[in-house]
């Protein structure tokens, strides 16, 4: 066979090649939607999307500074050293002063909690609130309120790792 033959411009290698960039664009793409899909769930639940990618990105790295997460979500280090207070103050985020040999500012190294502990923490607001519907016509004075339906929302949270030992 000629170089010039088209059949071996066919390299296997080269074709293998071209398969695994393509998935791993693809991949990336799904990781991206991914994060995406999980902000702004996040955001729901933490109230801005800026608190939802602080928070993301604490899961990702935890011990991290203001500054190293303003790095890695792109945000300016004064929205994220303000959420970081708002977040610490909901206990949503714990802090701690960062260990150093020399002289010098310590900075604060934050870790976000759980999931399970953060959907605990809206559990009861969330009850709260739909118990604050169901009973509209009780608080609005339409109907006298019914003894049974003082609570009739209760929500209970189990972590699945539980169940599975």
């Amino acid at each position: 066979m000629s170089t010039d033959d088209p059949e071996d411009d066919d390299d296997p290698l080269e074709d293998a090649e071209d398969v695994r960039n393509r998935l791993e664009q693809e991949a990336d793409r799904a990781v991206e939607q991914f994060d995406e899909g999980i902000v702004e769930m996040l955001a729901w639940v933490l109230d801005t999307e800026t608190r939802a990618r602080i928070y993301v990105s604490l899961r990702q790295h935890p011990g991290s500074t203001s500054d190293e997460i303003a790095d890695a979500t792109g945000l300016y280090p004064s929205t994220v050293r303000e959420a970081l207070a708002a977040l610490h103050e909901e206990e949503k985020v714990t802090r701690e002063k960062r260990e150093s040999d020399g002289a010098g500012n310590n900075p604060y190294e934050y870790s976000a909690i759980a999931p399970s502990e953060l959907v605990e923490t809206i559990v009861g607001d969330v009850q709260a609130e739909l118990n604050t519907v169901f009973n509209l016509d009780a608080h609005l004075g339409d109907v006298g309120p019914d003894e049974d339906a003082d609570e009739p929302v209760t929500i209970s949270v189990e972590d699945a790792t539980d169940d599975d030992g």
